[in-house]
């Protein structure tokens, strides 16, 4: 297909999205749905007939697997997709009957094109936890660390918002200002559980595999000269430096037994977002023969340490016994997957469930044996304002 696609709008309010700086996937429609073996099976039976050959051409199947790798996850086959590639190449996918007409490519471009926005009237937002309980937590996790003699090096702990409106909230729009705003992110749309992560957790597109692990948070200032001076203290912090590490050293040991070639960056770079910046290092490599699918990789990092903690075990006994909600999706990891086991896989932040006119925002920090409650807490306020300002216009 010539010319962009906006995949924003084609996904529409109840589709499926993944797209990056304009790069990824939308789909409508359900074919299957199931959890991940059987949608696996379900991708490896459909006869195909690609005219592209590329990564994320033929069936395709999304999904966001939640938070707590003891519940089922769930992926759906769309029955359209739509394709964008770095390239400026876009192409269209439908599943159906083997002897059915070709389809009417720009007919469905044009079905699947969004309407005008709706009003939503005002917005309330509380929080389910007081902040002064969140404080306290953090305090009882910092004693919890100093008292285990290394048992558990670090825990990442979660707050949840409820927002409320006078009618439904307008998906597809809330999509568009997250990928106004933050244009490096992941934005994804799945089942109403939405987002835009600046984290990738794991691509492999052939026999090439990629990831980029972050932790190590710092607001931005408002300008240029007071955000280079944040950065430099990122950087150079003895605190966020380990916190990433942690990270990076998981990422990299779980990832090495399926390469022949694995390697990461010496020194981590800042990743900028509108209201936050990050630490993010990329990890790279070649995927041994068989290579594995990408939702054997998914399995195997997830939970990182960036969105759980370390060590893995103890880090979810403490949140699952102390941090008072069930997280759901949030925390998990959301992506696609094709026939051939390529895909690509984000870390499930910056994120809301939306659901008519109620959306629960979440937004969650690593916190260490020396982290102040705080300055923890104001640096979750910098995270939700990014789905806060995209929820109504």
């Amino acid at each position: 297909m010539p010319g962009p696609l906006d995949l924003v709008d084609l996904a529409g309010a109840d589709g499926q999205l993944h797209v990056q700086g304009g790069v990824g996937l939308a789909g409508r429609g359900v074919v299957a749905r199931g959890e991940l073996a059987q949608v696996t099976a379900v991708l490896a039976s459909v006869e195909l007939d690609d005219e592209v050959g590329r990564p994320g051409t033929g069936a395709v199947a999304f999904g966001a697997l939640p938070f707590l790798d003891d519940r089922p996850g769930e992926l759906v086959v769309p029955e359209v997709v739509w394709g964008a590639g770095p390239d400026g190449r876009s192409w269209v996918t439908t599943i159906g009957p083997a002897d059915a007409p070709p389809p009417d490519v720009a007919a469905l471009c044009w079905a699947a094109t969004s309407g005008p926005p709706t009003a939503i009237g005002p917005v309330r937002v509380e929080p389910v936890r007081d902040p002064a309980w969140w404080c306290a937590l953090v305090a009882r996790a910092t004693e919890a660390m100093r008292a285990s003699d290394g048992r558990l090096s670090k825990v990442v702990l979660a707050r949840e918002l409820v927002a409320e409106a006078e009618a439904a909230f307008d998906r597809t729009g809330i999509l568009r200002r997250l990928q106004a705003a933050y244009p490096d992110c992941f934005v994804f749309l799945v089942d109403g559980f939405l987002g835009a992560s600046p984290e990738l957790l794991v691509g492999r597109s052939g026999e090439r595999v990629h990831a980029q692990p972050m932790a190590g948070t710092a607001p931005r200032g408002g300008d240029p000269s007071s955000d280079a001076a944040l950065a430099a203290d990122l950087l150079s912090s003895t605190t966020y430096r380990r916190e990433h590490q942690i990270t990076i050293d998981m990422v990299y040991d779980t990832l090495l037994p399926w390469c022949s070639y694995l390697d990461y960056e010496a020194e981590p770079s800042i990743v900028r977002m509108a209201n936050v910046q990050h630490l993010a290092t990329l990890v790279e490599g070649r995927l041994s023969q068989p290579e594995p699918s990408i939702l054997e990789l998914v399995q195997a990092l997830h939970p990182t340490p960036a969105v759980c903690g370390w060590p893995r075990a103890a880090a979810q006994a403490w949140i699952q016994e102390h941090e008072g909600f069930d997280r759901g999706h949030y925390a998990g990891t959301v992506g696609w997957v094709d026939a051939r086991g390529n895909g690509t896989w984000a870390v499930a932040i910056r994120c809301a469930e939306v659901h008519g006119s109620t959306a629960r925002l979440y937004a969650g920090n690593g916190i260490i044996a020396d982290s102040d409650p705080d300055t923890e807490l104001a640096e979750t306020e910098a995270k939700l304002s990014a789905m806060l300002s995209a929820l109504a216009p």
